[in-house]
């Protein structure tokens, strides 16, 4: 039974959010050897997924599922710790739902609609008039309402939230083709040449992988895909395109919701799928007014918050001074007499005397020991660097050791450490 949408209600409050969380994301490398994409560390102490889940949360969604598959133990844990304030007393709920072979003895998730399919069941018994279907692994912050609006009112049996980027660019996401009223003429996913946007021959319009749909129409459609022996099942192969050539889809540029903590802010969207782009958006929230605003308390991140002591610098000699200047410093941090510049430290990370970080990100609980210098590296949570290790001042010796991507970006894992003492 799908709920009547009662006069001048938000549209959030009739929505389920539905996150699709079970990719590996492994351009990410090593980083996703013990975990999914999602469930990487972001900013700080937040995870990738907090992104996706903070919007329909401060959009005013009060349904939200998770479907996970991937290495999800990591996930699963952070949204039970994190995200387990939901009260179904206060008609809500948040579902974990993690590919268990409900549907067949045989099957796992065979896609990104397939997921859903397996799940019918589970939105069918909240009946939410709007499904909003969301990506886990992008950082962004946009209002959901805004888009269940345009969705409305244009009559769309699905409606695209997209993003204009450089044309060339766009040959990495799936590729919007738009005319002057925004309804999307074809849906083409990695194309070689990308259309331009009408007027704009210069940029194109990226798939976000948000979809807005009316419920019933959406599980009508799941159920004809899944019928369908030759379909992979996915939305951007699969379903967005069948619709564009059967129904009505619109596009619903991402200015238009975006949140912003001030009016000529930067429209911010990030695919960090990429050690540089991981590296390159971490880094950027040290400048001094970063494009991404994580102190915005209208627009709050929700994640896990952690119990930790305040971060702590210690020494103040000439050759032995603990410090840091242009830099993220979380909790339970402690600078030893060392110095930190440009860099983004994550919850317990320990530097030892002597040292330097220069334009890193160093993720939770690592340690780094006395004399090392660490220039433009990724370290992945917990690992220990020996003392006097040097990285990022010779490439051919970074290369052989580590993970080092094109622009030296150097990615430090624990049994990469473990391999210079065998």
């Amino acid at each position: 039974m799908i709920n009547p949408i009662q006069a001048n209600a938000p549209l959030a409050r009739h929505s389920m959010a539905y996150v699709l969380a079970g990719g590996r994301g492994s351009r990410l490398m090593e980083m996703t050897d013990r975990r999914a994409k999602p469930a990487v560390y972001f900013g700080g102490k937040s995870r990738i997924i907090d992104f996706a889940l903070s919007n329909a949360l401060n959009s005013g969604i009060r349904h939200i599922g998770v479907a996970t598959q991937y290495k999800a133990h990591s996930l699963i844990r952070h949204m039970q710790r994190g995200w387990n304030f939901f009260r179904p007393e206060r008609n809500e709920s948040f579902d974990i739902l993690p590919a268990s072979q409900r549907v067949s003895e045989h099957a796992w998730y065979a896609g990104t609609a397939d997921a859903v399919y397996q799940n019918i069941d589970i939105i069918e018994s909240y009946g939410p008039r709007y499904i909003v279907l969301l990506a886990g692994d992008h950082v962004y912050k946009q209002d959901y309402e805004v888009m269940l609006q345009q969705h409305v009112q244009t009559g769309a049996d699905v409606t695209v939230g997209c993003i204009s980027v450089p044309r060339m660019q766009a040959v990495a996401f799936g590729v919007i083709h738009v005319d002057e009223e925004d309804r999307i003429s074809s849906f083409l996913e990695k194309p070689a040449d990308p259309p331009s946007i009408p007027g704009d021959p210069e940029h194109a319009l990226a798939s976000m992988g948000i979809y807005v749909f009316e419920t019933g129409f959406l599980l009508d459609q799941l159920k004809r895909d899944a019928a369908d022996p030759d379909s992979s099942h996915d939305f951007g192969r699969n379903i967005i395109p069948y619709i564009v050539r059967h129904g009505q889809a619109v596009a619903h540029r991402f200015r238009h919701s975006c949140v912003r903590s001030a009016h000529d802010a930067e429209i911010y969207w990030r695919d960090v799928g990429t050690v540089d782009a991981y590296w390159e958006a971490n880094i950027d929230l040290t400048d001094p007014v970063p494009g991404l605003d994580l102190y915005d308390r209208d627009w709050p991140i929700w994640t896990y918050g952690e119990i930790t002591p305040p971060a702590k610098f210690v020494h103040n000699d000439e050759e032995r001074r603990g410090k840091a200047t242009d830099s993220l410093i979380s909790g339970g941090c402690i600078i030893s007499g060392s110095s930190v510049n440009r860099s983004l430290l994550f919850t317990g990370v320990h530097l030892h005397s002597y040292g330097s970080v220069d334009c890193s990100v160093i993720l939770p609980y690592s340690r780094v020991g006395r004399h090392a210098r660490l220039t433009k590296v990724v370290v992945d949570g917990g690992v220990r660097i020996p003392d006097g290790l040097v990285v990022g001042e010779d490439p051919e010796l970074d290369a052989a050791r580590f993970r080092r991507t094109d622009t030296g970006v150097c990615l430090i894992t624990q049994p990469m450490i473990d391999k210079l003492s065998n």
